[in-house]
């Protein structure tokens, strides 16, 4: 059982900046792909980003915030972030981070364990 909370989600002006945490609970954090989505109102559910395990760190993104966002990880404080810089009122959404052993990081049915998500608002 892994149990992940985010936190850092806000209201911001269009061009700011902010920074996504997910703490995780468990023992074996660095053996996982972490990865976030998210779901605007109306919309399905996307991928936004993910990383790798520890051994060999590759980030994947989204072409929509590809330049824009920065996904890391610290596995001693079994933390995942993502960095949203140069935000638009297109990224407003519910972001979730999650969790899993798969091998297809930009598909959400590779992962097992889900945050509740944060609120990321975007205004123009």
């Amino acid at each position: 059982q892994v149990q992940l909370v985010e936190s850092g989600g806000g209201l911001v002006q269009a061009g700011g900046s902010l920074r996504l945490s997910c703490v995780a609970s468990g023992r074996t954090f660095s053996s996982y792909i972490m990865g976030w989505f998210r779901q605007a109102p109306g919309k399905e559910r996307e991928f936004v980003a993910a990383v790798t395990r520890r051994s060999i760190s590759i980030t994947y993104y989204a072409d929509s915030v590809k330049g824009r966002f920065t996904i890391s990880r610290d596995n001693a404080k079994n933390t995942l972030y993502l960095q949203m810089n140069s935000l638009k009122p297109e990224d407003t959404a519910v972001y979730s981070c999650a969790a899993g052993l798969g091998w297809m990081p930009r598909n959400e049915d590779e992962y097992t364990y889900w945050g509740q998500g944060t609120q990321v608002t975007v205004s123009s």
